[in-house]
């Protein structure tokens, strides 16, 4: 959410959009409020990770049934583990090893660890999502979001 003038809270991002209209006008909702560290770049890793989610496209995704923000939300949790920021459990019942991706954040890393996070994010979009693309005009729009 953005804080607009005159006290109204906005969607950052459109995708969120359809879920804020479900609530009913004069309602009542409690939530939790965070204020994100650098909000410029959180915009720009948000607008990455919806440029990498429309170029891989909703049908791909195991969850074609589902609505857009779960699809997305999913979509950004398995590219965040792809970069290598995951925590690993142990499900006892099946003995496999689960991996749940991190939360990025900004305000707990240096700008040396927020270039490399970034990096990392990149190049498994590159590997993963684009598949080793060569074309230059993908990898140029790629690099531009952060470059």
């Amino acid at each position: 959410m953005i804080k607009n003038a005159g006290g109204v809270l906005c969607p950052a991002d459109e995708i969120y959009l359809d879920k804020l209209k479900r609530l009913e006008n004069g309602g009542l909702y409690e939530i939790e409020l965070k204020k994100t560290n650098n909000p410029k770049l959180h915009r720009k890793l948000f607008a990455f990770f919806k440029f990498c989610f429309d170029h891989y496209s909703a049908e791909e995704t195991d969850l074609g049934c589902a609505d857009e923000v779960k699809q997305f939300n999913h979509f950004r949790k398995r590219l965040t583990i792809l970069a290598g920021f995951f925590d690993e459990f142990l499900n006892f019942d099946t003995g496999e090893i689960h991996k749940e991706a991190q939360s990025l954040k900004w305000d707990e890393m240096d700008d040396i660890e927020r270039g490399e996070c970034l990096k990392a994010v990149i190049n498994a979009a590159i590997k993963h999502i684009f598949k080793n693309t060569k074309d230059e005009n993908v990898i140029n729009q790629l690099y531009a979001f952060f470059w």
